[in-house]
């Protein structure tokens, strides 16, 4: 398995979260968070930011009640 590879954290418009190769193009529907690193390293910023895997439109849907 290769180490060297350096990802980026994607983000969509449901908050969800993603880690993608940082030398590939962002899929449509996607857009970088701003964080690069290890997938080790991204896959530890997404556990710190995305906090409620619930998509956003159910989480807005369950506030209005």
């Amino acid at each position: 398995m290769r180490d060297d590879i350096s990802y980026q954290v994607l983000v969509n418009d449901e908050d969800q979260y993603s880690l993608w190769p940082a030398s590939h193009e962002v899929p449509a529907g996607w857009r970088p968070d701003g964080f690069r690193g290890t997938k080790d390293e991204c896959s530890a910023h997404v556990d710190e930011v995305w906090t409620d895997m619930r998509p956003r439109s159910l989480r807005e849907r369950m506030a209005a009640g």
